[in-house]
């Protein structure tokens, strides 16, 4: 999928949903040190403020991933089924972390 076409969809869903607040995963090497999906992930924040005017804050997303996959494992998921689930439950669980730690993420 293209960019303007994901962005077309993440725009439905701000209007859907009217949400108050964007909270987007911010991948970090193992020492802290900026990985560079986690530049990609700032601009993707800024792209969101920019176009939409609704606040970012970022969390680490660090092990998300692997979190997400024993998640899934532990609940008898496998093969294709686990790779196709294995974003949303990251994306839940970068979400739940946000909230574990009452927003006190970086601000975007």
């Amino acid at each position: 999928m293209e960019n303007r076409a994901r962005f077309a969809a993440i725009g439905h869903l701000v209007t859907e949903w009217r949400p108050v607040l964007l909270v987007v995963g911010l991948p970090a090497h193992g020492d802290g040190a900026e990985h560079l999906v986690g530049k990609l992930a700032r601009r993707f924040a800024q792209r969101l403020h920019g176009r939409f005017g609704i606040a970012t804050e970022f969390v680490d997303e660090g092990l998300t991933s692997h979190e997400a996959e024993g998640l899934l494992r532990a609940a008898g998921v496998r093969g294709a089924r686990l790779k196709a689930g294995l974003d949303s439950v990251a994306a839940q669980r970068i979400l739940e972390t946000y909230f574990e730690n009452a927003g006190l993420g970086a601000r975007g």
